[in-house]
Order: structure tokens, then C-alpha cells, then sequence
């Protein structure tokens, strides 16, 4: 079985029939990434020549990632925004020549609205929430597919570990460093909750002994 045919069978059952896995065909690829192909069709495309590098938990954890990305509606749309603002603003220059407030105010508005869209898109700190969103959709992921949570967190771990010792540029670098450290954090709180978990059921089975 290849590599893209196992990680097709990685995907949940709801999501086979429109979320596809290709290899990437770019020149010098991202490593895993995910785009929009058509209406409600959505592609994974892998480097392979890199992703063999990678130990198959690793590489289990960062696809499940880009399937948590999918689930939480956070997939690359068409950059359809560059093209509204050039619209807006070219329509609403063509109003102030003709002196037409209505439309004036719709070119503004449109122009407005595709900004704030291409603000939220390369907003740093979003796409850090996102990031972190799409990782914790990933543990669960790997709970139903058969991982217990401590290796869950400790495979994604450890491939957001490889990612930063593989990347050389620091904007990036300190991206998955960051998607690291609240993994930490969310190990820690669940690590918590386990233990209450366990205290709370010593606890009814002493009641039931001595009761």
C-alpha cells in the first residue's frame, strides 16, 4: 500500500468522499498543506520526498492536523479578496467621478470587507489559534483511530519537535514553537484531569469496599 492510499485510510468515513490526498506537484513544496480544489472538495497534498523522512507517528499526528484544519472550517479559500478591494477602490474612484453616493458607499463597503478578510488571513496570531485549534482536533483524531491520549500528544510532540529543528527561517520556526508550547499546556491540563478522573474512581471503589 502507498503511502497516500495509507493516509487516505487515515481519514474519518464522513469526510472520504470530498477530502482528497495527492502528492504535492510545486516546485519546493511546504512539507503538508491543504487548499480548496473546487465546491465542497478540499485536497491534502503531501511532499513525499520529505514526509518519508519523517517517523510514521509524526506523520500520522501533522496529517491529522490539516483533517483538524478541515473539520474546524479553517481551509485556504480562494484569494478572491485581492481581487474585490482592486473592485472596491477601482468603483468607488469611478462614484467620486460621477458623483453617485449609493454606490459609492457599496464600492467602500466592498472594499472594506475584502481588507478586513485579508487582514483575518494573514493575521498572524489567528493563524496561531487556528494552528493550535487544528492540534487539538488532531489528539482527537488519533484517540479514535487507536492512540491513547498520552501518545497522542507525545507523537505530535514530537513531530512539531522534528519541524523546529528542520526549519531555518525564524518567523516560522517560532510558529511551531509556539504550536509546541500550547501543546504542553493542553498535555499538562489533560494529564490533570486524568489523574482527578482516577482519584474520583479510587475513591467510589473504597466507598464500595468499606461501605
Amino acid at each position: 500500500m502507498s503511502e497516500l492510499q495509507r493516509l487516505k485510510g487515515l481519514l474519518p468515513p464522513e469526510l472520504q468522499s470530498w477530502v482528497f490526498v495527492e502528492a504535492a506537484a510545486s516546485v519546493e513544496p511546504p512539507l503538508i498543506t491543504i487548499e480548496e480544489i473546487g465546491r465542497d472538495e478540499v485536497e491534502i497534498q503531501v511532499d513525499l520526498e520529505s514526509w518519508d523522512g519523517l517517523a510514521i507517528d509524526h506523520r500520522n499526528l501533522l496529517f491529522w492536523h490539516e483533517v483538524g484544519r478541515v473539520q474546524n472550517d479553517a481551509v485556504p479559500r480562494d484569494g478572491w479578496e485581492m481581487a474585490a478591494l482592486a473592485i472596491g477602490l477601482g468603483g468607488a474612484i469611478g462614484e467620486l467621478w460621477v458623483q453617485d453616493g449609493l454606490l459609492l458607499v457599496m464600492a467602500l463597503g466592498l472594499s472594506g470587507f475584502a481588507g478586513y478578510r485579508l487582514y483575518l488571513k494573514n493575521n498572524s496570531e489567528k493563524r496561531l489559534q487556528d494552528a493550535i485549534a487544528a492540534d487539538e482536533r488532531a489528539i482527537d483524531l488519533a484517540t479514535r483511530f487507536g492512540y491513547t491520549l498520552p501518545n497522542a500528544y507525545k507523537s505530535l510532540g514530537g513531530a512539531l519537535k522534528e519541524l523546529v529543528e528542520q526549519t531555518r527561517k525564524k518567523k516560522k520556526r517560532a510558529f511551531y514553537e509556539d504550536r509546541l508550547e500550547a501543546l504542553r499546556k493542553s498535555a499538562g491540563k489533560a494529564r490533570a484531569e486524568m489523574a482527578q478522573q482516577q482519584g474520583s474512581r479510587q475513591s467510589v471503589t473504597s466507598e464500595n469496599v468499606y461501605g
